[in-house]
């Protein structure tokens, strides 16, 4: 099996009202996220946003407000995560994504990535998901709509 790209997007799938889409992960239960995934070969983040959407929830991103929110977050790659890296790879950039849509829909996981989603208000989500990017892209959500965790 060929390394993962240590580049990577987060589409954080939220409502007019801020109510946020959390996936919980099959290899890691009680871990709450948001969208990821990383880039494939001679892909754009933006591509990469909307494979990953309709992966791992059913959605077309394109269908809906798809956009680029131009942030990016080095991270350093949890060590059990990282055998499915390059030997020497330690970290990770990620890209960030919002996906408004209209209200909270339902979606199919893809059940080897994901047990089960919840729709819960921002800041809910801000306190339940592992990641501090993914936290990050939950204050910057709030930030754009007037409001702060």
């Amino acid at each position: 099996m060929p390394y993962k790209t240590p580049v990577s997007v987060l589409v954080l799938i939220h409502t007019p009202d801020l109510q946020v889409l959390l996936l919980e992960r099959a290899d890691k239960p009680g871990f709450w996220q948001s969208v990821t995934g990383s880039l494939e070969d001679g892909e754009l983040p933006i591509d990469a946003a909307v494979r990953e959407v309709a992966e791992e929830t059913g959605l077309d991103a394109e269908h809906y407000g798809l956009e680029d929110w131009q942030t990016q977050h080095i991270y350093e790659i949890y060590p059990h995560w990282r055998y499915r890296y390059a030997p020497s790879v330690t970290h990770n950039t990620e890209h960030q994504f919002g996906l408004e849509l209209p209200a909270p829909l339902p979606v199919t996981l893809a059940p080897d990535e994901h047990l089960r989603y919840e729709w819960v208000d921002w800041r809910e989500a801000a306190v339940r998901v592992f990641s501090w990017t993914n936290v990050e892209a939950l204050r910057l959500l709030g930030e754009r709509h007037g409001q702060h965790l």
